[in-house]
């Protein structure tokens, strides 16, 4: 599975850490969505993320370092142009995070971002499609 990296996942010296087996599939864009620093790195609606794409099968790696459990980060999906056609990326919740971000709409955090990213051109363009 390809996923959208865009803070400490994109350095291998970490991404070596978290998982047995990856690779980089090369720089990508994602747009419609701009990197936010708070306690970590998340993202906000608008503008546009630099990043790289990593393929792995260990999402549950993933997932535990993201902190999906305990509600720091949320996993969705996101059009790409790449073989898929969507790539996964994590988005953190600017609460737990301490970001200065607006998402829009009620309701919990993770379905606001999937109706955002639904609703709105936001898409991960490869440099090198694959």
């Amino acid at each position: 599975m390809d996923v959208f990296v865009y803070g400490t996942l994109a350095d291998p010296e970490r991404a070596d850490e978290v998982l047995d087996d990856y690779e980089y599939l090369g720089e990508a864009t994602l747009s419609g969505l701009h990197r936010v620093d708070g306690t970590y790195p998340t993202l906000a609606p608008g503008g546009e993320t630099r990043g790289r794409l990593l393929r792995t099968a260990d999402l549950t790696a993933l997932d535990a370092y993201e902190g999906v459990d305990r509600r720091l980060y949320t996993r969705v999906r996101v059009p790409s142009d790449t073989r898929d056609g969507s790539v996964w990326a994590y988005v953190g919740d600017p609460e737990a995070l301490f970001a200065p971000v607006e998402w829009p709409s009620d309701g919990p955090f993770p379905e606001r971002v999937r109706d955002f990213i639904r609703s709105q051109p936001v898409v991960v363009r490869a440099d090198d499609a694959r």
